[in-house]
């Protein structure tokens, strides 16, 4: 499997980058597009890789926020695949600034063949999008800095993430992680009836190293994932305690990543 991280939130030596998340991954012949950033950046940044967009099988949008969705409009055409929540309107609660998707679903519908689900859809038979995570541990998705436009709280039930089942073992890629690092893993597990964890890329949504970082981090261990690259909204201390413990490197937009 190979992953060209086409934006991040930190740039590599010739491309740019911003807040946002986009990857193209290629795996047993698919290409998918997974997530296109806040702007055409992702579009932009690949023409500096080398990397071509054309015969995309698959666009996955893992959750409905603008930072992983709005660089949709810059494309015409094919499949995307997401949750139905991803469509809903969705503020800040810091600042009550709008984070939703600048498109609307009637919108995306005239671009793409659009596929919603709620429940796990293969995308072949050893790629299968999630659909909505369950949250089940104690000390993920226990909080949120999101609302919906009536003023409840969101905890982004929408997010989502897609498993790749390969010799080694399952191979997770997150947008933001919202609904926790091991519930994702987890539900993976569950779906696909297998136990080894490979590895894991993508947002984390971390942002200190305090208790849910500190339980990431010992579950990661205790499965002994070989693969941990945390990145786009992963914050510094939280970069530096899975730093710490795995040392690795960090993800830069122009990564071309070989698992």
């Amino acid at each position: 499997m190979v992953i060209k991280v086409l934006t991040d939130n930190h740039s590599g030596s010739f491309t740019m980058a911003e807040h946002g998340l986009s990857f193209l991954i290629e795996h047993e012949g698919k290409r998918i597009l997974f997530d296109t950033g806040q702007s055409d950046l992702f579009m932009k940044n690949a023409v500096k890789m080398n990397v071509s967009l054309q015969n995309i099988d698959m666009i996955v949008l893992s959750h409905g926020h603008f930072d992983h969705g709005d660089g949709l409009s810059n494309l015409n055409g094919g499949t995307l695949i997401c949750h139905p929540g991803c469509f809903i309107k969705r503020y800040s609660t810091r600042d009550n600034r709008y984070i939703g998707l600048k498109n609307s679903r009637d919108e995306l519908q005239k671009l793409f063949e659009l596929k919603v689900s709620e429940k796990p859809l293969n995308i072949s038979e050893r790629i299968i999008f999630l659909g909505e995570i369950p949250r089940l541990t104690d000390f993920e998705s226990q909080v949120t800095n999101f609302r919906y436009e009536d003023g409840t709280p969101d905890f982004v039930m929408d997010d989502s993430a897609v498993a790749f089942i390969l010799e080694e073992g399952l191979f997770v890629v997150t947008g933001c992680g919202h609904a926790g690092i091991v519930n994702t893993l987890e539900y993976a597990r569950k779906i696909t009836g297998i136990d080894e964890l490979y590895g894991i890329i993508g947002g984390f949504h971390l942002k200190e190293n305090d208790h849910q970082t500190k339980e990431t981090i010992r579950y990661l261990k205790e499965n002994r994932v070989n693969h941990v690259r945390p990145s786009h909204c992963t914050e510094l201390p939280a970069l530096a305690a899975f730093y710490e413990n795995f040392g690795m490197r960090q993800v830069k937009t122009a990564d071309i990543l070989n698992f």
